[in-house]
């Protein structure tokens, strides 16, 4: 019996995504419509949907058919369900700042919230489900992120050298990141309009000339107030593009985002993967719901030195894993010549697409030719080899 099945994802259109990227990706028609995301995995939400012998299933509702087969004993025990959610993201515009709660308060959170009787597709809802959501992005272009507090030397400065947040200097300095960034969040939108509006009005004009650089806040902060829909309040996540590193990520490298990272996708495309949940608290950059006290909760209030990641090559010369610490998932790049091969059996079950060129897997009896766009599912227990006709890059998502 097949271990090795064709995958078809799920595109998610959502207002910050683009409208080329993932429809040229995927070899579908381009239309007016905002491609946002390309979902691959079990989410009950937008599950992928897998060609088996008697036809096509819901990868949830097949790997529930025998969850300790197709997951592996060890994943299905720990997890009791796929651990991951894997996506090719396209950012045009900026996604809302948010942070992600750990397993506990997740778990606490969502236990309330239904004590509560919040329905869970209601917009004050903070906990959709019980799970944390680590997650790992891999650039597949030149991207920019937020990422963390910057360090309290560069933080002081900024605030010093920005003439209209010159007053939270002393807030800053006397009481830490937790004050500083307490103060803002809390402020009335009268308040924060008051502060924010010599900002916007003295860069704006820089902005629109294209005299602003992307590494500056200012850039950032200009094309937020540029795209925002509501001109009459001014997003308060504004703030947080001056406290924040501002990082660039080339094509290849990855960024890991862990609980309490407070962090933004602002421009590119990425892959990315992340434990099977939906939890998001927002601090801004969106019209959706901001809930300032539970997101004090929640931020680690310290300095982030981001770490960009390479990736280990491995000894084959082929696979380039991006290790973390989240036990949910590992998410690998497998670069293909005609001269090379990658061979492996799979411990659970792992997801793959094909981003650059064509791959052949061969699983047994079963061989599945995939184009550029292109993915597959293997249930644990498949020993296969991947190879190319020319050449091809495939990410990989499993379980470590």
């Amino acid at each position: 019996m097949t271990k090795l099945f064709s995958l078809k994802g799920t595109v998610q259109h959502y207002v910050w995504g683009g409208t080329k990227y993932i429809p040229k990706l995927l070899g579908i028609k381009e239309s007016s419509k905002k491609y946002a995301e390309y979902w691959l995995g079990a989410h009950v939400n937008a599950p992928s949907v897998i060609r088996t012998l008697n036809g096509d299933k819901e990868l949830n509702v097949y790997l529930n058919s025998n969850l300790s087969k197709n997951l592996g004993v060890d994943i299905a025990s720990k997890f009791g369900r796929l651990p991951f959610l894997f996506k090719v993201l396209d950012v045009q515009d900026m996604l809302s700042i948010q942070v992600h709660p750990s397993k506990f308060e997740a778990e606490k959170g969502f236990k309330y919230e239904n004590g509560l009787g919040i329905p869970l597709n209601a917009s004050n809802r903070n906990y959709k489900d019980d799970n944390h959501k680590p997650e790992i992005m891999v650039a597949l272009s030149e991207f920019w992120l937020l990422h963390g507090f910057l360090s309290k030397n560069i933080l002081s400065q900024i605030l010093n050298n920005t003439p209209e947040f010159i007053g939270l200097l002393s807030v800053f300095e006397e009481e830490g990141y937790y004050s500083l960034y307490k103060k803002v969040m809390e402020q009335s939108n009268e308040e924060s309009n008051q502060m924010l509006t010599p900002l916007v009005n003295r860069i704006m004009p820089l902005y629109l000339r294209g005299e602003l650089d992307k590494s500056s806040p200012d850039y950032w902060a200009a094309k937020a107030v540029d795209l925002a829909i509501d001109k009459t309040t001014i997003d308060k996540g504004i703030y947080s593009i001056y406290f924040f590193n501002i990082v660039k990520v080339n094509k290849g490298e990855a960024v890991f985002q862990d609980a309490g990272v407070p962090h933004a996708y602002l421009e590119g495309q990425n892959m990315e993967l992340m434990a099977n949940s939906d939890n998001v608290l927002r601090g801004g950059l969106t019209p959706k719901h901001v809930d300032v006290p539970e997101l004090l909760k929640h931020v680690t209030f310290e300095q982030t030195i981001p770490e960009i990641m390479p990736g280990a090559l491995q000894e084959d010369g082929v696979e380039r894993i991006y290790s973390t610490s989240a036990p949910d998932f590992e998410l690998s790049q497998i670069e293909l010549t005609v001269s090379s091969k990658y061979k492996t059996k799979a411990k659970t079950a792992q997801i793959m697409i094909v981003i650059e060129g064509t791959a052949t897997i061969v699983e047994g009896d079963t061989v599945l030719n995939l184009a550029k766009g292109e993915s597959a599912f293997l249930a644990a227990g498949s020993e296969y080899y991947i190879s190319s006709p020319s050449s091809g890059i495939i990410y990989k998502a499993t379980a470590p």
